[in-house]
């Protein structure tokens, strides 16, 4: 099992985790639910309390992807198996992404 913190605007927004290959998990932070200030990270994953589950990783974070010849020279420069979605995503999606989210290894505390 793997998990990488999601932020928004460098704000912890919620949690990724992978159970395995064919079982993923998202869910908000506590804190970043509670401030109605803050939106949801995407039309697709609407602030609730709730899981969101599914049997790949979910297409907001896999569209974060590089895809042909740069996943390619990504996956074998950093080592990492091509067909390790959540493991490029950790890799790649820290820092100067397209957009507001960014994808950080979770850190235990």
């Amino acid at each position: 099992m793997r998990s990488a913190q999601i932020y928004r605007n460098e704000e912890l927004a919620g949690r990724l985790t992978e159970i395995n290959r064919q079982q993923f998990v998202f869910q908000y932070d506590e804190h970043y639910f509670a401030d109605s200030t803050k939106p949801a990270i995407s039309l697709t994953f609407p602030k609730t309390q709730k899981e969101y589950r599914s049997e790949y990783l979910f297409p907001f974070f896999s569209n974060m992807l590089s895809e042909g010849a740069n996943k390619k020279l990504q996956s074998t420069q950093l080592r990492i198996d091509e067909e390790d979605h959540f493991g490029l995503l950790m890799a790649t999606a820290q820092v100067e992404t397209i957009g507001a989210v960014t994808v950080k290894p979770f850190e235990a505390p």
